[in-house]
């Protein structure tokens, strides 16, 4: 039975593979973003750049899975501990890793990580329109070895509010936009603050289940192979 291992700690990622009908395991990939970005060639187009994100955090994790021939220690959906004993001549799953970035005035933005910097992204933001760029990456792993990889990035145009000041306020206390890309969410308390969008809201959130289907088409697997998978 094949798996889908998300490689990722967003809630909002596994929330809606969920609610798509899969129930994935998590394995998150640790990787330095910063070192992988910053290791790309200074004229890498946006897309690129959250493609090679993608990608070094679902190659971390099938290096890790398919280098343990014996037992891997995985999350199940709810967060707790599950040992899935899963030896090289039986491992069947689909490795998912994905990187959102916000494009606004040809600057890509993630997670602004302090209170200041969310505040000075909403600031440029607020009333204007910017691109949510999600690259995804899909490496299938068939008896232990991997077997395919395909990879792709959805954009979604997001047309930004002005929120009130004191509204604002209080959105950076929350500390919701604090550890997100762009400063926002459109699945909690920033969907407040995004007027509309132009695209796939799934990717927005932070997993584009359009292009995930598309690119699990590539690699051999029809989503319904997936659906409550274990």
């Amino acid at each position: 039975m094949t798996r889908l291992v998300l490689a990722s700690a967003s809630p909002a990622r596994r929330a809606v593979l969920q609610s798509a009908g899969i129930t994935p395991l998590v394995r998150v990939s640790h990787v330095d973003e910063d070192a992988v970005a910053a290791a790309l060639p200074t004229d890498s187009a946006p897309e690129t750049v959250v493609i090679e994100l993608a990608r070094a955090k679902a190659r971390t994790v099938a290096s890790e899975l398919t280098a343990d021939t014996e037992r891997v220690c995985l999350l199940n959906g709810d967060g707790g501990e599950q040992d899935d004993f899963l030896g090289a001549a039986g491992l069947d799953c689909v490795i998912v890793g994905c990187d959102s970035m916000l494009l606004i005035d040809g600057v890509l933005h993630g997670k602004p990580g302090s209170t200041d910097v969310a505040r000075a992204r909403w600031q440029a933001m607020a009333g204007r329109s910017g691109d949510l760029l999600t690259g995804h990456c899909v490496i299938r792993v068939d008896d232990g070895r991997i077997a395919a990889t395909a990879t792709g990035c959805s954009t979604t145009t997001v047309h930004f509010a002005e929120p009130r000041d004191a509204d604002l306020d209080a959105y950076l206390a929350t500390g919701e936009p604090l550890q997100v890309a762009g400063a926002f969410t459109l699945d909690g308390l920033g969907g407040w603050f995004v007027d509309r969008i132009e695209g796939d809201p799934s990717s927005v959130i932070g997993i584009g289940l359009p292009l995930l289907r598309r690119l699990l088409d590539d690699v051999g697997l029809g989503v319904h192979q997936l659906w409550r998978a274990g």
